[in-house]
C-alpha cells in the first residue's frame, strides 16, 4: 500500500512538472514575459532616438524623461526631412511643427502648427506641466514657448527650401507611402511627391511606468494650418498606465477618423497582444475605405504593461526600432497588403 501511494504521488508530481514546464515554454514562445525597461519607436531613424532614451532608462530614469530625450534626437537632425529642424515646409514655404507627450498619470500636453522652435516636444511637455491646458496652437504656442525661455530658429534648411521650390514647379499634391525612411536616407523627392511624417516613441521604465511622445513636421507641402494625428491625444498617441501605450504613423486623417492609438490601447485592454491590437486597428481603416487603403500607409506601434511590443501596417515597408537590455534593432512590421 505504501509503495502504491508513493507511485501515485510521483506520478502526480511528475505530471504537474510536465504541465508546468509546458506552460512556461508556451509563455516564453509567446513573449509573455516581456522586457522592462523597453523603448520602441517608429521607422529606422528611431534607432538613434532610442539610444538617447536608453541612456535614461538604463540608469533607472523615468519613461517621461526618456521619450522626450529620445524624440529630440530626430527633431534636431537636419538630415531627417520628416521631423523638426529641416522638415519639409507647407505649400507656403513655412515649417510648422506638431508634437504631443503623455505620461503614466494621464497628464498630457500638445502643440500644433508651431513655428521657429527646434524642439516642439519640450514645449508640449511644458504645456502639460505649467498650464491648465492640453493644447496650444500657432501664435499662442509660439508666444508661450518664447515666454518660457525657448529661442527662435529658422527651421527651413537650404535643402528643404530647394526641394520646396522644385515642388512649386508642378504643385502636385498626393501623399506618398513610406516616405519617412526615404527622406531620412536623403533620397531626393521628384516634383510632386509628398509625405506623411512622424516619430512616435513609447516606453516602459524599470518601475513599470509608461510614457509616450510623438513629433512631426507633418505632410510636406500641406495647406498652411493643416494638423494631422501626431499631436492629437488618442489619435497619434495614447498612454494608459494600467494597460499599455500606442502611437501611429502614416496618413493622419485616417488615424484621426478611428482615434487610432486609443483604439489600440482599448483592444489591448480586451486581451489582445500589441501586434494583434495594431492589426485590428488597421483592419478598421481597411473595412471603412478598402479602395483608399490601397493607396495610403498607416502603421501602429504598441507596447503593453508586460513589456511586450508589436506593430502592424496597411502596406509593407513600415519599420520600427526596439531597444532593451537584450535588443537593439530595427524590425520590419507585418502588414495587410
Amino acid at each position: 500500500m505504501s509503495n502504491r501511494r508513493k507511485f501515485i504521488q510521483h506520478t502526480v508530481l511528475g505530471s504537474a512538472a510536465i504541465i508546468g514546464s509546458s506552460s512556461l515554454s508556451a509563455k516564453l514562445k509567446s513573449g509573455a514575459t516581456g522586457q522592462k525597461p523597453l523603448v520602441v519607436s517608429t521607422w529606422d531613424f528611431g534607432k538613434a532616438a532610442n539610444a538617447a532614451a536608453w541612456e535614461i532608462l538604463s540608469k533607472k530614469g523615468s519613461s517621461l524623461d526618456a521619450v522626450e530625450a529620445g524624440v529630440k534626437v530626430a527633431e534636431a537632425d537636419e538630415n531627417n526631412q520628416s521631423v523638426g529642424y529641416g522638415g519639409l515646409p507647407d505649400r507656403d514655404g513655412r515649417v510648422t511643427l506638431d508634437a504631443c507627450i503623455m505620461d503614466a498619470q494621464y497628464r498630457c500636453g500638445s502643440v500644433m502648427c508651431l513655428e521657429y522652435i527646434k524642439h516642439p516636444i519640450s514645449v508640449a511637455r511644458m504645456v502639460m506641466e505649467k498650464t491648465p491646458h492640453v493644447v496650444l496652437v500657432g501664435d499662442g504656442a509660439l508666444e508661450f514657448a518664447l515666454a518660457n525661455g525657448f529661442t527662435k530658429t529658422n527651421l527651413l534648411t537650404e535643402k528643404s527650401k530647394k526641394d520646396w521650390q522644385e515642388w512649386l514647379k508642378t504643385s502636385n499634391y498626393k501623399p506618398g507611402i513610406n516616405i519617412e525612411n526615404k527622406l531620412y536616407k536623403s533620397d531626393s523627392l521628384p516634383g510632386g511627391k509628398d509625405n506623411h511624417d512622424t516619430i512616435g516613441m513609447i516606453c516602459i521604465d524599470a518601475n513599470g511606468d509608461l510614457a509616450g511622445a510623438c513629433t512631426t513636421s507633418g505632410l510636406a507641402y500641406k495647406m498652411h494650418g493643416r494638423v494631422g494625428d501626431s499631436p492629437i491625444i488618442g489619435a497619434g498617441l495614447y498612454v494608459d498606465n494600467e494597460i499599455g501605450a500606442a502611437t501611429s504613423t502614416g496618413l493622419g486623417e485616417e488615424v484621426i477618423r478611428i482615434v487610432g492609438s486609443h483604439l489600440v490601447v482599448e483592444l489591448m485592454r480586451q486581451g489582445l497582444n500589441p501586434q494583434n491590437a495594431c492589426k485590428e486597428a488597421v483592419s478598421r481603416i481597411l473595412k471603412r475605405s478598402p479602395q483608399k487603403a490601397k493607396e495610403i500607409q498607416v502603421g501602429f506601434l504598441a507596447i503593453n504593461k508586460k513589456g511586450e511590443s508589436g506593430a502592424f501596417a496597411l502596406q509593407p515597408g513600415f519599420s520600427y526600432a526596439v531597444r532593451s537590455e537584450k535588443e537593439n534593432t530595427v524590425l520590419p512590421s507585418k502588414s495587410h497588403f
